[in-house]
């Protein structure tokens, strides 16, 4: 059954995704760390947002998989914007 919440979540995957792809042409073109490491963080970001639509979908209970996979994902983050601080 398709509800507004599902339509909702499906959209934040599709954007989300888009936004790692801008992200990696953009990377391509300027080879910028920062750029890269925050399209990395938007894939792990997308992935989550997948499994969030296949946890609703489906039977299966990801509920550990989703948080795990987004700390991954800030963690890729965190560690791109503090190694662009470093001198």
């Amino acid at each position: 059954m398709i509800t507004a919440a599902l339509v909702a979540y499906v959209l934040c995957a599709v954007i989300s995704g888009a936004c790692a792809v801008l992200l990696l042409r953009g990377w391509r073109r300027s080879r910028s760390r920062l750029v890269f490491w925050v399209c990395i963080a938007f894939w792990f970001l997308t992935v989550s947002n997948v499994l969030l639509v296949v946890d609703l979908v489906s039977a299966v209970d990801l509920s550990v998989a989703r948080p795990s996979l987004i700390a991954i994902g800030l963690g890729f983050l965190i560690f791109g914007l503090v190694w662009e601080q470093q001198p």
